[in-house]
């Protein structure tokens, strides 16, 4: 049974969190500020975090830091606050998706489930990635939807390979770049518009309703899951 870890100072917050997901077979911890949401996750070792922002104390940000520091685990954001930038920063810090409060608490179990399921894969090095019709040989950079061959330049299969290794995950321009070129120092982030209009072009069959690279307004993209 995996462990969730659910941090929020809102008690009738966690207790509906922690119904449902127990009702979705995971065991559930509990912590109600930053600090001791950090003690819990170094002595418990939970499988995944759903970590509410507006924290007193320690934020959610500096717990999110924190817990990069020392090691990989998955985060979820849980955020009231309407500002892109908290979403922005939560992403580059390290957190692997972010609801918006309120929430429905059915739709955090699919996205607690679609995260460790991501997690699971991005551990185990594939030289074939696999996202609904879409296939990519990493070995010969070779990309197929439903067995068509796409031909692509090293960067967009570099590019669309970040995405899909982990579909559904939403990046920011910050983490692309970062892949692309291991720093996003003196780069222009509107390069990855630039190379996703171009992925568009040749592998949806409407650029202009794209059903592979989506857009997540004013955060970044991501690949479909489904």
């Amino acid at each position: 049974m995996q462990t969730i870890l659910v941090v929020d100072d809102e008690p009738q917050i966690v207790q509906l969190v922690r119904d449902y997901l127990e009702h979705g077979g995971f065991n559930v911890l509990a912590a109600a500020d930053g600090p001791a949401a950090l003690r819990t996750a170094a002595t418990q070792h939970p499988d995944l975090v759903v970590l509410d922002l507006g924290l007193p104390g320690l934020d959610g940000l500096d717990v999110t830091r924190s817990l990069r520091r020392n090691g990989a685990v998955p985060i979820i954001m849980l955020t009231a606050r309407a500002d892109e930038s908290d979403k922005l920063v939560g992403l580059e810090l390290g957190a692997d998706d972010y609801l918006t409060k309120p929430f429905s608490p059915k739709e955090l179990v699919a996205r607690v489930r679609s995260v460790l399921r991501r997690s699971e894969a991005a551990r185990e090095p594939a030289d074939l990635i696999r996202a609904g019709d879409v296939e990519l040989n990493i070995p010969s950079m070779r990309l197929t939807i439903a067995g068509r061959r796409v031909e692509l330049t090293p960067t967009e299969f570099q590019l669309v390979a970040t995405m899909a290794r982990q579909p559904g995950r939403v990046f920011s321009r910050r983490m692309l770049l970062e892949a692309l070129w291991k720093s996003a120092d003196y780069r222009d982030p509107r390069t990855i518009d630039v190379h996703v209009r171009h992925l568009r072009e040749k592998l949806e069959l409407d650029p202009r309703e794209p059903e592979y690279i989506l857009t997540v307004r004013g955060v970044g993209y991501r690949f479909r899951d489904r």
